[in-house]
């Protein structure tokens, strides 16, 4: 790709739900897009939008970040092109719905690959960069579920919560730096992670128990550019971190045990 020399925001997981809403709402801003994704079509046919729509530039990487080596084939694209990103967004995640022991090794390697080990390759490396030119700006994507343990979906819950941990830790390592790191706690999303029927959608939209991914996308980065340590969007996400701490686990395995539930979280 031909480099201008532009403000470069790079986006994981920008084929689809909040990834995709992160990439039009920075290429508004006037920001070049690099959109990382492992959905060849749906990224290229998001670029080619972005391209048309806001006149920015736009770059589809084709890449699945759950491998072992995707951060450093990452790192070497962006190297070779000298594209310094200056807005980081760590969006890219999947769910493993089930008893930890049930799941299959391919998917417990995948999901500690994509939610610690690729994203703290990326922020590690280009939050130096950052600190470098005193600017910078990080947005990690935790959950809700990173406040309590979580039945059913234990191990997602648990790299969650180290992604709210160093989030919120380089928060205040970097803020001397000029460089902000946000941790996004959201709840439950309506992005192709949940598969429900357009009536479950409407009335959980409605009572904002499931919430819109333009709206998270548009708060989360309202967040980051005010510099605040972490945001939790939507009643749901705020009372289940609140009530966290205080819910036993008893009461936990029951709820995620519901049809309904399971549905939701599957």
């Amino acid at each position: 790709m031909d480099v201008p020399s532009e403000k470069y925001a790079l986006i994981t997981g920008s084929a689809s739900g909040m990834g995709r809403e992160y990439a039009c709402l920075l290429a508004a801003s006037g920001y070049a897009i690099v959109a990382v994704d492992r959905n060849e079509a749906s990224n290229c046919a998001l670029c080619d939008t972005l391209r048309a729509t806001y006149g920015v530039m736009a770059e589809a990487v084709t890449l699945d970040l759950a491998e072992a080596d995707a951060a450093d084939r990452l790192l070497a694209i962006l190297g070779e092109k000298a594209v310094a990103v200056e807005v980081l967004i760590c969006n890219a995640g999947m769910l493993a719905f089930g008893g930890f022991a049930s799941l299959e090794k391919e998917k417990v390697e995948q999901l500690l690959g994509l939610h610690i080990a690729t994203h703290t390759r990326l922020v590690h490396t280009l939050g130096r960069s950052m600190r470098a030119q005193k600017r910078g700006y990080v947005l990690w994507v935790s959950s809700a579920a990173a406040s309590l343990p979580y039945p059913s979906i234990a191990l997602y819950a648990a790299t969650k919560s180290y992604v709210k941990s160093l989030a919120e830790a380089l928060h205040d390592e970097w803020a001397q730096d000029g460089v902000v790191v946000t941790a996004l706690c959201p709840g439950a999303v309506d992005t192709p992670f949940y598969e429900l029927d357009d009536v479950w959608r409407k009335w959980l939209l409605r009572f904002g128990v499931l919430l819109a991914p333009r709206e998270v996308a548009y708060r989360a980065l309202r967040a980051l550019f005010k510099g605040r340590k972490r945001i939790t969007p939507g009643w749901a996400a705020k009372a289940m971190v609140l009530c966290g701490g205080l819910i036993p686990s008893w009461v936990i395995r029951r709820v995620v045990r519901l049809g309904r539930v399971k549905k939701l979280l599957a």
